[in-house]
């Protein structure tokens, strides 16, 4: 039922037709097609109940589907908001950044989700020390800025265990707050994505706050892998205050990364280092409910309550529901009343008077709940009634909501001529709870069980639209932020070093069936060579550049060549790669058969050619020895082991060129035998050979008319 194939809409006697003009291609002894004729008959039968058949598994509830795939594993993914890292630059003064600020870049909203205080804090140096006694320090300052890209060896070519790499800033955090750093590194090659076995297999990195105690660990996340790939460092300052580190080329607040272990595969090669980060969100807050836990003075700092539509709802004992509450500036007027003062810009204190006015909240946690809404929502926040019926269908005037965000008020009576209200979340199973599923895509919620709501009004809480995948930004861009009240934005620069990641719709149920049908279909045990091949090049951790693999049926057995990804110029596979592919495809291997995984070699290949140019070429001859290069380089290229290098396909991408008249002659040799060999004019390499440009020799004559 999972796996059936649709029928794309077509009509049985649409179908019918087709599969009658597909009959040729499988028997030429089938030539009446009359309705007469028993094997029409049959055909129309089976056709019949197959249609039929498939149009009752298309008519399946999607709510049925979703069951289904969730007995086999398979869950809809939900819909996620983008998240961004920003840099400040040029600030001229503290800033606070109130929560759901909003950064802009074109249509695409990205938000704050909490209070955020900037300052004047940035990098000063940026400096790399080896582990030897009289190692000097190196300058990699330059990573700072943003107009270099020049990439830096930043623990040199042979990294070992001691070797620091030091930041030295203007500030640091105070103890205990966090500090975000991001790191662009030259990935050369692919690595695949580390699991629990790969993750320090390379190197290990201690991070590290000089305090007046000397040098303190620091808690960190690391998702660079010990600056194996791009991303970002989240760390926690230590307990006790920094100090300024004087040992260095220039004074200030220093941290580094010191290397515990160093194995490297790559060598890290850094191009740019961005400090001080702060994460947005990709979402656009119209509505928001704010929980509160106190009783007396409220704070609320939210840029949507600059707006001044504010809804306030008060619990009064404890686990009961919500009674609404209204403005009267008024303290000695007795009832269900509040008061707003406004400090500055997004802030308002929301007082209650319980002593004055006879009803304030209870104290405890939750005790109140504070709407805030914009003027758009506050126009159309009404959605209509629960009827209590089985998967009651709401509109809801937005679509692509954020899910995590949403919340509805549930009106209904007291039985006392008041109203009660609760607050209610997707899919919150209590007893005698309103349980609805949130449509976020389409914009609507289905009401599964009313339970004692029926004929409850309901009221919009909190909303936060998304762009999706939409969010997923480039890095590199310059985001616009909205005014803040008091504070001096001119000149203040908002850059993303790293893309926005994570943005995504709630997935659809055709597709999570696509994804149970793939997973299905997709072999776990390796059986021709390239399942092996596959094994090896996703291998987690490693950086593969090339696998071939070749079965001896007669010995039962597989040999694979495997070319490690690696700055070096002809690299062996190493002892550490050799055993984790191992132990890898041991997991995959058939029970009885063997694997054995082999070094690649490499053959420099000799090129000879006499070729007649056209007049007025001069760079004739440096063209056609990098034509030859192209052609005949397999370790940077997409060729594989033992491809033939075939001679016609060098010879006609010489005469190709714009320059060349024609090519008089051309010879292709492998320096040795042992690798490669000639079929004809043809060079055929082993199963592990690479080729690559040796000895070329090109003897360019002016073709004279």
């Amino acid at each position: 039922m999972l796996t059936y194939v649709t029928n794309d809409g077509k009509t049985y006697e649409e179908r019918l037709l087709e599969a009658i003009s597909n009959i040729p291609l499988y028997t030429q002894e089938w030539t009446n097609f009359n309705p007469s004729d028993p094997g029409m008959t049959i055909l129309e039968t089976l056709l019949g109940f197959e249609t039929l058949q498939q149009d009752s598994m298309a008519d399946i509830p999607a709510k049925v589907k979703q069951n289904l795939l969730k007995l086999v594993g398979f869950q809809i993914r939900k819909g996620k908001s983008a998240r961004l890292l920003l840099s400040a630059g040029h600030v001229k003064e503290t800033i606070t950044v109130p929560a759901n600020h909003k950064f802009r870049i074109g249509d695409i909203v990205f938000e704050t989700n909490r209070e955020i205080v900037l300052n004047d804090q940035r990098i000063l140096g940026i400096y790399s020390k080896k582990s030897d006694k009289d190692a000097k320090f190196m300058d990699f300052s330059y990573l700072t800025d943003r107009e270099t890209h020049v990439p830096a060896l930043i623990f040199g070519e042979k990294p070992a265990e001691g070797d620091c790499l030091y930041f030295i800033a203007n500030a640091l955090p105070d103890p205990g707050k966090e500090l975000q750093f991001f790191f662009t590194l030259r990935e050369r090659y692919n690595r695949n994505p580390m699991d629990g076995r790969t993750e320090k297999l390379f190197a290990d990195i201690v991070w590290e706050c000089f305090t007046d105690k000397g040098w303190q660990a620091m808690d960190v996340r690391d998702n660079t892998n010990a600056f194996l790939r791009s991303g970002e460092i989240r760390m926690w300052m230590p307990e006790d205050y920094a100090a300024v580190y004087t040992e260095m080329p220039q004074d200030g607040y220093a941290l580094r990364a010191r290397l515990l272990s160093a194995d490297y595969d790559v060598r890290p090669k850094m191009t740019a280092v961005e400090a001080f980060l702060f994460e947005v969100w990709q979402k656009d807050t119209i509505c928001e409910t704010i929980s509160v836990n106190r009783s007396g003075d409220v704070d609320i700092y939210s840029e949507l309550a600059k707006e001044a539509y504010l809804d306030v709802y008060c619990r009064e004992a404890k686990g009961e529901s919500f009674r609404k509450y209204e403005y009267m500036p008024d303290r000695n007027v007795q009832g269900r009343y509040y008061s707003v003062s406004n400090p500055g810009f997004a802030h308002q204190v929301i007082s209650f008077d319980k002593r004055r006015r006879g009803f304030g909240p209870e104290r405890g946690r939750d005790c109140a709940k504070i709407v805030v809404y914009t003027e758009d929502v506050m126009r159309q926040y009404s959605l209509g009634r629960v009827l209590g019926y089985d998967n009651q269908e709401i509109e809801l005037p937005y679509k692509h909501i954020v899910a995590h965000s949403f919340c509805i008020i549930a009106k209904y009576p007291d039985g006392q001529g008041g109203w009660l209200y609760d607050f209610v979340r997707p899919e919150k199973k209590d007893e005698g709870a309103l349980y609805y599923h949130l449509l976020e895509n389409d914009g609507k919620i289905v009401i599964e069980d009313a339970g004692r709501f029926i004929g409850a009004d309901l009221y919009l809480a909190a909303v936060a639209l998304n762009n999706g995948p939409e969010g997923n930004i480039r890095e590199g861009n310059f985001l616009l932020s909205d005014p803040i009240d008091g504070a001096d934005l001119s000149g203040v620069t908002f850059f993303n070093p790293g893309a926005g990641t994570g943005g995504a719709y709630r997935e659809k149920i055709e597709s999570v069936r696509r994804r149970f049908v793939r997973d299905m279909e997709a072999s776990y045990t390796a059986v021709t060579a390239k399942d092996y091949e596959n094994v090896v090049l996703t291998t987690p951790g490693l950086c593969i550049h090339k696998a071939k693999a070749e079965m001896d049926e007669d010995r039962n057995l597989i040999r694979i060549a495997v070319k490690q990804g690696t700055d070096e110029s002809f690299p062996k596979l190493s002892d550490m790669y050799q055993r984790i592919i191992k132990e890898r495809l041991e997991e995959r291997r058939l029970l009885t058969t063997r694997v054995e995984l082999i070094q690649p070699v490499y053959m420099p290949v000799n090129v000879t050619a006499t070729v007649y140019v056209k007049p007025h070429y001069e760079n004739a001859g440096d063209q056609i020895k990098e034509v030859i290069r192209q052609k005949i380089d397999y370790i940077s290229s997409d060729k594989n082991f033992g491809e033939i290098l075939k001679f016609d396909t060098v010879f006609h991408a010489i005469e190709m060129l714009e320059s060349v008249e024609y090519v008089y002659d051309l010879s292709l040799r492998p320096k040795s035998v042992a690798g490669a060999k000639m079929q004809d004019a043809d060079i055929l390499p082993d199963a592990n050979c690479l080729l690559y440009p040796g000895e070329i020799r090109v003897e360019t004559v002016t073709f004279e008319n």
